[in-house]
């Protein structure tokens, strides 16, 4: 019972992270429709700023994280300015292609940048753990998950209290209905792009200190995003924040009684019982921004 117990947490611990770097994904597709392929690079891209502070300033990834924020969303809005608002209205077959096109593009740019090598940031607490009576917990993971729940609390308080969140979520319902209330579309999006690039970022972070950074990181994240999306209920972000602790849990126990190498397996089977069985996901009756 201690060692199931014990895998539970793991796993949820992993998940809180994963949630965090899917409600960006699931917030960006339900406010504006974007089908974003490279979303797993912009949390590749915050490992390696988060690498580059400590390499070369040593400065810590958490002491780092206003700058390393501020820099993600700098590159968000960069994006849609330059790519995602030209593609708006575009068929989300050619939203799939670009973005697709622009994850590979940053892949070999971080190769070209930084070459293939596995990067890592070895703080003094990355191998620490907390023990709490029969629990042993990994220190690095326990300040992700803690931050990633409050990062998506922040996000549900946004969404429910301020006049912004209510146009996120205006939109999300009815867009043309929202434009004739004044509310201006693209700014709109443009938000949820930004924020949502900015909660992937914050994942990656949190990550760094845990995973060694390459050019092919985020590629896995990307896979695990878009099944946690779809798992939760496309367009929604509760679902998206419960669909990675299902995940997380779901990939813990795998790891623990079939092994490692059936870990991915484990989730995607997960995947396509869940989807024949519920296609809407976890929570596709609720699907959009309800706070």
């Amino acid at each position: 019972m201690e060692s199931v117990t014990q895998v539970f947490v793991s796993g949820l611990l992993s998940g809180g992270v994963y949630s965090l770097a899917s409600v960006g994904l699931a917030l960006i597709f339900g406010v504006a429709g974007l089908v974003n392929f490279a979303h797993g690079e912009y949390l590749m891209l915050s490992m390696y700023v988060a690498w580059a502070f400590y390499e070369f300033m040593g400065i810590n990834p958490y002491m780092s994280m206003p700058l390393n924020l501020l820099l993600m969303a700098g590159a968000g809005f960069l994006t849609f300015k330059l790519i995602m608002e030209r593609i708006l209205e575009s068929d989300h077959s050619i939203q799939m292609l670009i973005t697709l096109a622009l994850s590979m593009t940053l892949q070999n740019l971080a190769l070209m940048v930084a070459k293939a090598d596995y990067r890592t940031v070895r703080l003094e607490m990355t191998n620490h753990v907390i023990n709490a009576g029969f629990l042993v917990v990994s220190t690095p993971r326990a300040i992700a998950f803690l931050v990633a729940a409050l990062a998506s609390a922040a996000l549900w308080l946004f969404l429910s209290k301020t006049y912004a969140g209510a146009a996120m979520r205006a939109v999300a319902q009815n867009g043309k209905a929202a434009e004739l209330m004044g509310i201006s579309l693209k700014r709109v999006y443009c938000q949820a792009f930004v924020i949502g690039i900015t909660l992937v970022g914050l994942a990656g972070l949190l990550l760094s200190p845990v995973y060694p950074v390459y050019p092919l990181v985020g590629a896995g994240f990307s896979t695990l995003a878009f099944i946690v999306v779809v798992l939760g209920g496309l367009s929604s972000v509760p679902g998206a924040a419960v669909g990675g602790l299902v995940i997380g849990v779901v990939e813990s126990f795998a790891g623990y009684f079939a092994g490692p190498a059936y870990q991915q397996a484990a989730y995607f089977l997960l995947f396509i019982v869940a989807l024949a069985c519920r296609p809407e996901g976890i929570m596709g009756a609720r699907a959009g921004l309800e706070a």
